[in-house]
C-alpha cells in the first residue's frame, strides 16, 4: 500500500510583533500510526520566508486519505485567508497594512509597487527624496507612481539637511574610503532612510521597502538605518524575494501589470546622482582594463577640453565647515551647488577606482565629485596651518575608521557619533580661508590664511630672529631622539 504523504501545513508567522498561530497541528503516519509534529525529524520539508520568518512544516505521511489529492491547507488567522499548498509560490507572502517605498520612478521601483500590493495586500506610499539629483529626475513622478498603483507620492527636499548634517561632517572628518572614494552614495542613504522612517510615523505605516539588489552595499545602508531608527518596522527587499532576475523579467512584469516604465537602450550605466557626486557602474566599466568612454561623464568636462586659463577660488572655512566662496557666505547646499559648477567646467574631481564592497566582492566605479574635491582639498590645506603633528596624524588615522563606518551603513552607530564629536572638537581652530587654483582637472593651493595658524614666519625663516629657537639646542635633541638607533647599532657591532 502506498503511503499518503501530506495532510496539513503548519504556518507560523508574526505580524507587527503579534503571533498569529497556535501550536502545530498533529498528523498521523498512515503506515505506522506514529504522531508527528512540525519540526520533528520525520518532516519532508520546511521553508521560511525571508521577511516574516514563517515556517511551513510538511508531515511525512498522514492518515487522512481525502487530503492526498486535495493538497495542503494553511490558515492565516489574522485575515482568515485560506490558501492551497499547490499554489504556495503565487500566494501572499504576508499581510502588511501600509508600506513606504523608496521610489525613483525607474524600472525597478515602478514594478515594486504592484509587486508589493500583489504579494502583501498592502497600500503602497511612494517616497522620493530630493538630494540634488536634478530637477529632471523629479518631473512626472507623482503621476507615474499612482499609475503603478501607489496611493500617493511624498517628495521631500532634503538638500540642505543632506549637506549640513551628513556631507559636511564627513568633510570635517576627512573621511575618504580606500584612499579615493568621497562617499557620495554612502552619505545619502541615511538621510533618505531617516526621512522614510519619519513618513512612516506620520502616516502610520508598518513597513518600508527599497529597490536595492542583494549584491550591493545600499541594502545594508538602508536597513541598518531602519533598524537604528525604528526596529519595529518590517523591511521588504523585493530583489531578495521575487522571481525577477533581470531587466527583461522586470519589463515583462511591468507589461503584465499595465505599468508604463521608461526603458531606453541608451541607459547602459547604473548611476546614482546627488548634490555631492554622480557614480557610474556597469557596461564596459565591469572590466577594469577598459578606459571609460568620454561621453559617459555628466558633471565634469574632459580636463583636456577645460579652459586654457586657470581659475582661482577662495573657500572660507569656519571650525572645519565650508561657509563661503570668494567672500560670499552661502547656505550649505547653495555653496556646494556653486562649487559643482565651478569645478565641473575645469574637469575637477574625476575618480576611477576598484573598491572593496561591504558584501565581499570587488567592484569598479567611476565617480565625479567636483565641488566635493574642492572643499576637501581646501580643508586639508587649512589644517596644515591649524593642526600640530600629533593631532593631524591621529585625525588621519581615525578618518579611515570614520569612512569605513559611513561606507558600511553605520551612520547612526554610537561609534560614528563619538568619532564625530572628536572631529568637531579637534577642528575648533580650523577657521580661515584657502585659495585654490583650478586648471584642467588639477587642484593646487595658492594661498592659506588662519587667525589660529601655528605657522610662525619669525621662527621658521632662515633669517630667524625671534630668539625662541636656538639651533644649538638641536644637538641634545638629536642625541636623545636617536639614542635607540645608536644603542641597537652598538649591540649589533659588539661595541
Amino acid at each position: 500500500m502506498s503511503s499518503i504523504q501530506l495532510c496539513y501545513i503548519h504556518f507560523s508567522a508574526s505580524f507587527s510583533g503579534v503571533s498569529a498561530f497556535p501550536a502545530p497541528n498533529i498528523c498521523y503516519n498512515h503506515t505506522s500510526g506514529r504522531k508527528c509534529r512540525s519540526g520533528r525529524k520525520d518532516l519532508l520539508a520546511a521553508s521560511s520566508s525571508k521577511v516574516f520568518g514563517e515556517s511551513l512544516a510538511f508531515p511525512e505521511q498522514c492518515v487522512n486519505r481525502t487530503c492526498a489529492n486535495a493538497g495542503a491547507r494553511m490558515v492565516l488567522a489574522k485575515d482568515d485567508l485560506k490558501l492551497s499548498a499547490s499554489k504556495i509560490k503565487g500566494v501572499l507572502r504576508g499581510k502588511l497594512n501600509k508600506v513606504v517605498l523608496a521610489y525613483s520612478g525607474g524600472l525597478d521601483t515602478s514594478v515594486i509597487v504592484p509587486w508589493l500590493r500583489e504579494n502583501y495586500d498592502c497600500e503602497v506610499v511612494c517616497f522620493t527624496a530630493d538630494v540634488g539629483q536634478g530637477v529632471g529626475e523629479l518631473q512626472g513622478l507623482e503621476a507615474k507612481a499612482k499609475a503603478s498603483g501607489a496611493s500617493q507620492l511624498v517628495v521631500k527636499d532634503l538638500k540642505e539637511e543632506f549637506v549640513k548634517d551628513y556631507i559636511f561632517p564627513c568633510v570635517r572628518a576627512g573621511a575618504v574610503y580606500e584612499r579615493k572614494y568621497l562617499l557620495g552614495t554612502s552619505m545619502a542613504r541615511p538621510v533618505i532612510a531617516k526621512a522614510m522612517v519619519d513618513i512612516c510615523m506620520e502616516i502610520g505605516a508598518d513597513a518600508v521597502s527599497h529597490g536595492c539588489t542583494g549584491k550591493g552595499n545600499d541594502q545594508v545602508r538602508f536597513e541598518l538605518a531602519f533598524f537604528a531608527l525604528n526596529p519595529r518596522l518590517t523591511v521588504v527587499a523585493p530583489w531578495r524575494e521575487w522571481d525577477i532576475r533581470g531587466r527583461e523579467d522586470a519589463i515583462e512584469y511591468a507589461k503584465k501589470h499595465n505599468v508604463t516604465v521608461p526603458v531606453t537602450k541608451n541607459s547602459i550605466y547604473s548611476r546614482d546622482r546627488n548634490l555631492w557626486h554622480i557614480s557610474h557602474e556597469g557596461d564596459i566599466l565591469e572590466d577594469p582594463a577598459n578606459e571609460p568612454l568620454k561621453d559617459m561623464y555628466v558633471m565634469t568636462v574632459n580636463p583636456e577640453e577645460a579652459p586654457d586659463r586657470p581659475e582661482y577660488v577662495e573657500i572660507g572655512i569656519e571650525r572645519g565647515i565650508p561657509i563661503s566662496i570668494n567672500g560670499k557666505t552661502m547656505s550649505p547646499a547653495t555653496l556646494l551647488a556653486e562649487l559643482n559648477e565651478i569645478g565641473g567646467r575645469h574637469g575637477i574631481g574625476r575618480v576611477d577606482m576598484v573598491e572593496n564592497r561591504l558584501v565581499g566582492m570587488k567592484s569598479r566605479g567611476v565617480y565625479e565629485t567636483p565641488g566635493g574635491t574642492i572643499v576637501t582639498s581646501a580643508l586639508r590645506e587649512l589644517e596644515s596651518l591649524t593642526l600640530d603633528r600629533e593631532a593631524m596624524q591621529l585625525k588621519d588615522t581615525l578618518a579611515i575608521k570614520y569612512a569605513e563606518l559611513v561606507y558600511a551603513g553605520r551612520w547612526f552607530d554610537p561609534l560614528r557619533k563619538s568619532l564625530d564629536a572628536f572631529m568637531e572638537k579637534l577642528t575648533e581652530t580650523s577657521t580661515g580661508s584657502v585659495t585654490l587654483k583650478l586648471f584642467k582637472g588639477a587642484v593646487n593651493v595658492s594661498s592659506r590664511k588662519s587667525p589660529f595658524s601655528l605657522y610662525r614666519q619669525d621662527i621658521s625663516s632662515f633669517e630667524e630672529g625671534s630668539g625662541i629657537y636656538n639651533q644649538a639646542d638641536a644637538v641634545g635633541f638629536i642625541r636623545l631622539y636617536g639614542l635607540p638607533i645608536r644603542v641597537r647599532a652598538m649591540q649589533e657591532q659588539g661595541l
